[in-house]
């Protein structure tokens, strides 16, 4: 049975401050949606390590109050700014009640899968506008088998989504802006990338980040061994007392 998880504070345990969400049901299309999902979390939460203000997470129900469960959705994955909540005491709660925390995501993505396409594009577009999410945006690996579109994008003006523009480069890059974070997505050979403006660079998964360790620690091993090569050399060039 699930227990309610409470916040450290100093040497004593204390009540979480936000109602403990219950875990939602999987989506039949898990195993599918898991690698698109894992990687923007990985990537959004490394992007936003160093603000304590910023809340990244997904896969848990998103509500107006914890009451509305029954009906609420269960975003992929999802960014809030600005927080006046301790971002760890959200992920504690284990979903996000926009009443408790004092306001809506910022950014919300979904990622297509044959069970939950079409509700993504059609139905929550309208769920989530109701809610005040800033940008809403959706992505199909397919190319738009499961989505109305590879990669699309929506921004809250007034209590109504306008459409963010989303253009298709000869290099084969699909892209969209995000003033919400303050970074391009790109659609790129059925994978999601997000591209900074601000360094001209994309921001790095994980799998590049070991590639460039590992890279990092041959160069280390090489320059120590050539190291000990030269004092061994050095050592036989000394004439002997």
């Amino acid at each position: 049975m699930a227990t309610k998880p409470t916040a450290q504070i100093g040497s004593e345990s204390q009540p979480s401050r936000l109602t403990w969400l219950p875990d939602p049901p999987v989506s039949p299309d898990m195993q599918e949606q898991f690698p698109y999902i894992s990687r923007a979390y990985v990537i959004l939460e490394d992007h936003f390590s160093a603000r304590p203000d910023v809340f990244v997470g997904g896969e848990g129900y998103l509500c107006y109050s914890p009451s509305d469960i029954p009906n609420a959705p269960k975003p992929d994955c999802m960014v809030a700014l600005d927080l006046e909540v301790p971002p760890e005491e959200v992920t504690e709660s284990n979903g996000y009640a926009i009443s408790e925390i004092g306001k809506p995501p910022d950014f919300v993505l979904e990622v297509a899968s044959k069970s939950t396409g079409r509700r993504d594009y059609i139905d929550k577009r309208e769920i989530y506008a109701g809610y005040g999410v800033a940008e809403y945006w959706r992505f199909d690996h397919t190319g738009g088998r499961y989505h109305d579109t590879a990669l699309a994008g929506d921004r809250l003006v007034g209590d109504a989504y306008e459409p963010i523009p989303v253009t298709s480069g000869a290099d084969g890059v699909i892209r969209g802006y995000s003033t919400a974070l303050d970074l391009e997505l790109h659609w790129y050979e059925e994978t999601l990338r997000f591209w900074d403006p601000n360094t001209g660079e994309y921001l790095p998964e994980l799998t590049e980040v070991k590639a460039q360790r590992d890279a990092a620690i041959v160069q280390r091993d090489a320059a120590l061994a050539r190291i000990q090569e030269l004092e061994a050399q050095l050592g036989r060039l000394q004439p002997e007392d």
